[in-house]
């Protein structure tokens, strides 16, 4: 397996017919690039009015994974839990009933679940002859759009390579990190960095609020510093100002810490700043903020009413 497959290496010249399947906001954006780098493209979703602008723009919806499937060679999922993972690929009407024997299908998960599931399903897809690659991500639905997303990928080589024909449109940074579920796994770890960060920032922001200070001010007096990240300077003001607007949600950064607390208890290890920080997340869900944004930190200060 190689250490780093990163964005510096060619791309292989034959280009797969290509599904995706999960049309929320990461899919819809994952496919919206595909169309615009393809031409050509397959999409399937519960919802059908959710490819309306994908078919207009010259996409083929199929109402079904299994539909998707039969008219692809590589379907991409973007879903949000490994339960409905397992159902959209092995359930009725599932990918793997749209493949035929001897089909060379793979399939790209570019959802973020747990990584014993992933490994789970990587094996049971390859029994059945097919190929498994967990991509999951990070840089969010703008990044899909502009192709800049970074992806933390497992599976085995020869795998890999033919994923990057799809991978390479939508990223800058493809990172081979391992065999199946070591995608995930390193997408765990990212998941810890930003959901404790997510807490720094809005104590750093009450504090900010607290003493009246101009939080403009203070991002620049600590850009560049040690302090300083990609998160401080995309996030800090947006908590600062108890900006609300949706860019992630409460719910999910729950789903994500509690993987991550999960698989790191598989390793006999335990995480207490990261159980601190769910349990932080867990409380604004017991208080129906679960949808809302991650701002909704600012709750726990007493800065938004």
């Amino acid at each position: 397996m190689s250490d780093n497959v990163s964005h510096t290496q060619p791309t292989p010249v034959n280009t797969p017919t290509v599904g995706v399947v999960g049309l929320g906001v990461m899919g819809h954006a994952i496919a919206t690039r595909l169309q615009h780098e393809l031409g050509a493209l397959g999409v399937s979703d519960l919802r059908p009015d959710a490819a309306n602008d994908l078919v207009d723009a010259g996409a083929t919806f199929y109402g079904t994974a299994a539909e998707a499937a039969a008219h692809s060679d590589v379907v991409v999922l973007s879903l949000n839990t490994a339960p409905i993972v397992e159902q959209v690929v092995f359930g009725e009407n599932g990918v793997l009933t749209g493949w035929s024997a001897g089909r060379d299908g793979l399939i790209i998960d570019m959802s973020s679940i747990a990584p014993d599931r992933t490994r789970d399903f990587a094996t049971r897809v390859a029994e059945q002859g097919y190929s498994w690659v967990d991509a999951p991500l990070s840089g969010g639905a703008p990044g899909a759009l502009a192709g800049r997303l970074s992806l933390m990928v497992g599976g085995e080589d020869p795998a890999v390579i033919r994923a990057r024909t799809v991978l390479d449109r939508l990223a800058t940074r493809v990172t081979h990190v391992g065999d199946s579920g070591a995608g995930q796994f390193v997408k765990l770890i990212n998941q810890v960095l930003v959901g404790i960060g997510f807490s720094a920032l809005a104590e750093i922001a009450a504090m900010t609020r607290a003493a009246d200070l101009d939080p403009k001010a203070v991002l620049s007096s600590l850009t560049g510093g040690r302090a300083d990240s990609a998160l401080f300077q995309e996030f800090f003001t947006k908590f600062a100002a108890a900006d609300l607007s949706p860019t992630g949600n409460i719910a999910n950064m729950v789903k994500d810490l509690g993987t991550a607390a999960a698989a790191a208890h598989s390793e006999n290890l335990t995480l207490p700043l990261t159980e601190l920080v769910l349990a932080q997340n867990r409380e604004l869900v017991a208080q129906g903020h679960g949808q809302g944004d991650n701002v909704n930190l600012m709750r726990l200060y007493g800065q938004i009413d």
